[in-house]
């Protein structure tokens, strides 16, 4: 309990740091000009106040097997599922974000539910965005825990409502063992 208390107030501290440095570029902002010659970013495919729907499939792996990772080891302990989530972005930068997710089929409907403080930066008008998350959860399937969790992943934007993403997190259960989980999916902004 004591390490997870002390991994906690670091990720507090780390989080709070990116915020800030995530922060400090709206703070110097240029109001946009209604001139038509002065060149502008609309910043039409990632804005704020933008409210999405995750639609994703997930993969984990179990501590032994990131420790010896091979194919077969993949294939062999590997958990696949799915699951749905939802972000707000406050900024076109800073969001949170909620999500839900189940492995096992034959257990409790909902395997793991988390919440995220998520930061993005777009890559100008490429349609790209890598993004950070970090925050916590309840695991309820298996082991009913709590654990907290960082990440990171990248997103594409195909139009400024919908597009695909990848993300990859570690999760620090505070009784069980770490495990890492993967998701692929589609996200639709309104």
């Amino acid at each position: 309990m004591k390490v997870m208390n002390k991994l906690m107030q670091k990720g507090v501290l780390v989080g709070g740091t990116v915020l800030m440095l995530a922060a400090r570029p709206a703070a110097g902002a240029h109001h946009e000009s209604n001139d038509p010659t002065v060149p502008h970013d609309h910043g039409g495919t990632y804005r704020a106040c933008e409210l999405s729907l995750d639609i994703f499939g997930t993969g984990s792996l179990g501590k032994y097997t990131i420790n010896h990772l091979s194919g077969s080891r993949i294939k062999q302990d590997g958990e696949l599922g799915g699951g749905a989530g939802l972000t707000y972005f406050i900024t076109r930068n800073i969001g949170i974000g909620a999500e839900a997710y189940s492995e096992n089929t034959t257990g409790v409907f909902v395997d793991s539910a988390s919440a995220n403080l998520i930061l993005r930066f777009p890559l100008g008008a490429s349609g790209f965005a890598p993004y950070a998350l970090g925050g916590g959860g309840r695991q309820f399937d298996l082991a009913e825990v709590w654990f907290a969790q960082a990440g990171a992943g990248l997103e594409y934007r195909f139009t400024p409502k919908a597009g695909v993403f990848t993300d990859v997190r570690w999760v620090l259960p505070e009784e069980t063992k770490y495990f890492g989980v993967g998701r692929l999916g589609l996200r639709f902004s309104f």
